[in-house]
């Protein structure tokens, strides 16, 4: 029998790039060594969170793979919040979709209007097509006392801070918040404060991670590119480089906090009973993320979405094989050099 492996998940936003983190879940679940114990989301890594939890608790890792399965037909179904929708059929390739649509005219009309009408301004027409599907989650399964242990992150939009919503807290209006990018969606009110998308302060937020009972590894799914190689020169690239660079700086933040906190501990400067050290994996498949772009984040069509799944299950696949083997070791990526 394989030994078992605990691990927290750190779930990356990226609208439908978050199908990426849906194909590497389903390849994690097929896996019966390895044990998720905690799971930290924020926007489409809230979605895939609350849905993972879910599926676990009724139905144990099928049922968390036929969950996962049942919220991307629903992203699916979406349609297009850019009214490109009718691009889909015309370009093969998730690359080839995304320049399609980032440089039709239905895409651009909708993205000039954004950047001068504020989603308040549709008044009573306004709606959030992402609710029909978060209201639908089984929250008595979502907020339940097992593992594992789910954290939705979003951002205060008086403060400035992030929040972290955990236990009864997480509502359908909590994930929508994490959500909810400001120039598409309303601010979600809940309470007497209003959110924004989480990836402006925790893309994922790892710290809710670092609790005593919770395993010391960290699984980060990564979905936007911290990397390109090229400098970015037309007005769809340099936008799109800002909102990559700006959605993973508080993770490289954090990365960077990790590992002062590993050097103090391995020179003894502090014990591992006042802070824990914390290793850091990560799945990815920047080759593919840097042919896309924010334009396939905001359009969920078909192919991109099944396109990514695929990428997922590949990208986990190749975890498995040469990184799974660290867990409960040592960390498996280089942390000065991914932040320096």
């Amino acid at each position: 029998m394989s030994k078992k492996r605990r691990i927290n998940l750190a779930l990356q936003g990226g609208g439908a790039h978050g199908a990426f983190t849906w194909g590497v879940l389903d390849r994690l679940l097929e896996d019966e060594s390895i044990e998720i114990a905690g799971i930290s989301g924020t926007s489409a890594g809230a979605l895939n969170g609350a849905a993972l939890k879910s599926g676990l608790v009724e139905g144990g890792r099928q049922g968390a793979r036929d969950n996962l399965d049942w919220l991307w037909r629903q992203v699916g179904a979406i349609g297009d919040m850019r009214l490109a929708h009718w691009m889909t059929s015309l370009t093969p390739g998730p690359a080839a979709i995304s320049r399609a649509i980032e440089t039709s005219l239905p895409y651009s009309i909708a993205d000039t209007m954004s950047r001068v009408f504020s989603p308040y301004a549709y008044g009573p027409f306004y709606q959030n097509p992402l609710r029909r599907v978060v209201s639908r989650f089984h929250y008595s399964s979502v907020c339940a006392d097992a593992d594992p242990a789910l954290f939705v992150c979003a951002t205060n939009v008086r403060t400035g801070k992030v929040k972290v919503f955990s236990g009864d807290e997480i509502t359908t209006n909590a994930i929508l918040a994490s959500a909810c990018l400001p120039t598409v969606f309303k601010a979600v009110e809940i309470g007497e404060e209003s959110y924004w998308d989480g990836g402006y302060t925790g893309n994922p937020a790892l710290f809710p991670l670092f609790v005593p009972e919770l395993p010391s590894d960290i699984v980060i799914v990564n979905i936007n590119p911290l990397e390109r190689d090229d400098i970015p020169k037309d007005a769809h690239g340099i936008l799109n480089r800002i909102n990559e660079i700006s959605f993973n700086s508080s993770l490289l933040r954090e990365l960077r906090a990790i590992h002062f906190v590993q050097r103090l501990i391995s020179e003894g400067k502090v014990s591992t009973d006042a802070m824990k050290k914390v290793r850091v994996h990560m799945i990815a498949d920047d080759d593919l993320m840097n042919k896309l772009s924010v334009a396939s984040k905001l359009v969920p069509t078909p192919q991109t979405l099944k396109a990514l799944f695929d990428a997922g299950r590949g990208a986990a696949e190749k975890f498995l094989d040469t990184d799974v083997k660290n867990i409960g070791r040592q960390s498996s990526i280089d942390l000065p050099a991914m932040y320096g």
